[in-house]
């Protein structure tokens, strides 16, 4: 069973590459096969990041985008994923600093996402419910507040259980980095939500 688990990823990789080879030739078949299976971790990290469900839909579309028109000069020299969220990461980069320029964030669009992972219980009362709401909203308020490397650090490894090694491909970073990284979001966060879990 063990030595399954450890090849899947291999596998799922080589699939990937195999595939990005096959889109380099202009194969539209496996361009959609792509798509398929990335588009979720990709637009989910992209609304975590920007907190707008409809410029996630744009932002992801412009990666896929990129990843088509830059197929043919493609060479696995990491994973796959990383090479994706490489492009997702520029894009959603360039993205958060246009938002600081014209300053359009807003606590409403953070909203829309959820970044707990709470269970969520059709016998909550009332007065739960409104608490678990008040402390998605918090939480969501907190990873948008974090410094845009810290915060795709979080969502990587969070959300999309990425390894150490590949975050700091997707961030050019070294692995003490990014641990570092990490260590200093959890902090700003545990300090940011204090006040909700003294509660």
């Amino acid at each position: 069973m063990e030595a399954s688990l450890a090849t899947y990823p291999s596998d799922e990789n080589a699939l990937d590459v195999a595939l990005m080879a096959r889109v380099g030739r202009g194969d539209h078949a496996a361009f959609r096969s792509l798509v398929e299976r990335h588009q979720d971790a990709v637009v989910g990290t992209v609304a975590k990041m920007l907190g707008n469900p409809s410029e996630a839909e744009d932002i992801s579309q412009q990666v896929f985008l990129r990843l088509w028109r830059h197929a043919k000069n493609y060479r696995p020299d990491a994973k796959f994923t990383t090479y994706l969220f490489t492009i997702t990461r520029n894009l959603v980069f360039n993205e958060s600093r246009r938002r600081s320029r014209r300053k359009e964030v807003s606590s409403d669009e953070r909203g829309e996402f959820s970044h707990l992972q709470i269970q969520a219980d059709s016998a909550l009362e009332p007065d739960a419910e409104l608490l678990q709401a008040e402390l998605c909203k918090a939480v969501d308020a907190a990873i948008a507040a974090l410094p845009e490397a810290q915060r795709l650090a979080v969502v990587l490894r969070r959300y999309e259980q990425m390894p150490y090694e590949e975050i700091a491909g997707v961030l050019k970073l070294s692995v003490s980095a990014v641990k570092s990284l990490l260590f200093r979001a959890r902090g700003t966060l545990r300090e940011s939500l204090s006040s909700h879990l003294d509660d």
